[in-house]
């Protein structure tokens, strides 16, 4: 067995692993980067944000001609090439997975097509995808392995029926119905895919409302509007039992407002949570220690009890999120670099990438309440925005947390069209410690959907002028 040394090795080519490996080898270290994939992307790329945002844009066409009918403009009813649709899905992860692979020769990476185990603190195990395996010392590790789906074993029915987010990207088909089981941001986004394609889709959520982890003003919004979409929404609702009955699976329900206790679907989507990748990778052949629920424990360098072996992302613990998996890569380079580094935000932004989109960062309104921590909390409805009103969608709403002695802006929550993009300003105005003030004399472009948050910082003041503040 061929032995190997590398200065830092990353294992795992999601968007935590390969933002690493990059910036390692642009400050000159030598970087070998581990993936069971051809080229980086990690399941980002090849089964998660990518796909999925792809076609959730087809989706939101879909919905927005239907819309069009009320401005005068109709399309008519939407021809959809099932194998078109999934040939473009697929051309959108290749181009972007191969644009990394070129940047990783570029950069001189070594990579590796495998997956790794250690071995000991300071060697890997390599198993390539051509058979082959090898052994790989390093100065330093860094361990982004990613998570998966969680699907609990009384669903696993091994059928094709029965699918998770993976087989939701793969766009085999658009079935006439499919259960969704679990309201969080997964569900919602592929059960809105599934909807707009013309599937009938019935979200169940043992919990007392969709997107626990949002306010509920905000995530009213995008309730209302999936309620719209969707055939029907079971909440405090659980799936007591499932059965595969071949060209359909029989769910029973279990829930006070349950009206039909047994139900047939031609698919089921589970879409109840990650875990993190922490098994199978030798980590009993080190000191790293692993929590309750599975992560990497690690300290704010993204160091473990290994000084040499940092984790990153998923596997390190929530939110399992990409940028902020990408974000505690550079912190794990920049501490081996020996500069002063720590992995501290003040707000990380969680999107629902839904129409319309759910986004928010910092403290939430309902963290403030469970705290007992006094803020005062503003929100502009979108009603009363121009540039809403030019697009037809009045549905949103613009919120913020602030502190009702300093005016720092503490949290920040969009709930509506590009409310994605527009939760960056959010994000700089928690990191930079802006106040209400800073916000409100900050000239936004007239008309933008970015003045809602200028005039909801108005109303921290009493005066807005779109909109008559609430005494």
């Amino acid at each position: 067995m061929s032995t190997s040394h590398s200065h830092v090795v990353v294992v795992g080519g999601g968007p935590g692993g390969y933002p690493a490996a990059f910036l390692a080898a642009d400050h000159g270290l030598q970087v070998t980067l581990i993936d069971a994939e051809a080229n980086p992307g990690g399941v980002c790329l090849y089964r998660g944000c990518i796909p999925s945002k792809a076609l959730l844009h087809v989706a939101h066409l879909i919905e927005e001609a239907k819309m069009a009918e009320q401005w005068g403009v109709t399309f008519g009813e939407p021809k959809i090439d099932i194998a078109k649709l999934r040939e473009w899905k697929n051309k959108v992860v290749s181009k972007l997975t191969g644009g990394l692979g070129g940047l990783t020769r570029a950069r001189k990476i070594s990579y590796i097509r495998g997956t790794a185990k250690f071995k000991s603190a300071s060697t890997l195990l390599v198993e390539k995808s051509d058979g082959s395996s090898s052994e790989l010392t390093f100065d330093h590790c860094i361990l982004a392995t990613g998570s998966r789906p969680v699907v609990p074993p009384p669903f696993r029915l091994n059928t094709p029926r029965v699918i998770d987010s993976t087989g939701a990207l793969a766009v085999e088909d658009i079935p006439e119905t499919m259960l969704v089981i679990g309201g969080g941001y997964i569900g919602c986004e592929l059960g809105s895919v599934y909807a707009a394609l013309g599937t009938k889709i019935t979200m169940v959520e043992m919990l007392p409302a969709l997107l626990p982890g949002a306010d509920k003003d905000l995530g009213g919004v995008l309730i209302r509007h999936l309620k719209k979409l969707f055939h029907k929404i079971l909440v405090k609702t659980k799936v007591a039992a499932m059965k595969d009955e071949g060209s359909k699976i029989r769910v029973n329900f279990e829930g006070l407002h349950v009206e039909q206790p047994e139900q047939l679907f031609d698919r089921v989507l589970i879409s109840i949570g990650r875990r993190p990748n922490s098994e199978n990778l030798g980590l009993e052949n080190t000191k790293i220690q692993l929590g309750q629920k599975g992560f990497v424990k690690v300290d704010g360098q993204r160091r473990t009890a290994e000084p040499c072996i940092f984790a990153i992302g998923d596997v390190a613990g929530e939110p399992m999120l990409a940028h902020k998996a990408s974000h505690e890569g550079r912190v794990a380079v920049e501490t081996i670099l020996g500069q002063p580094a720590v992995f501290d935000p003040k707000a990380i932004p969680a999107v629902v990438f839904t129409d319309p989109e759910l986004a928010w960062c910092g403290l939430t309104e309902s963290q403030a309440k469970e705290s007992g921590r006094p803020v005062k909390i503003v929100s502009f409805p979108w009603a009363a925005s121009g540039r809403a009103t030019t697009l037809g969608r009045n549905d949103g709403l613009t919120k913020l947390i602030l502190d009702p002695q300093s005016e720092q802006i503490l949290g920040v929550g969009i709930c509506g069209v590009g409310a994605g993009e527009m939760i960056a300003e959010g994000v700089l105005a928690i990191e930079m410690g802006a106040r209400a003030t800073d916000l409100k004399l900050s000239i936004h472009a007239h008309p933008t959907l970015s003045e809602t948050m200028m005039e909801a910082a108005e109303i921290f003041f009493g005066h807005a002028t779109h909109n008559i503040p609430r005494g």
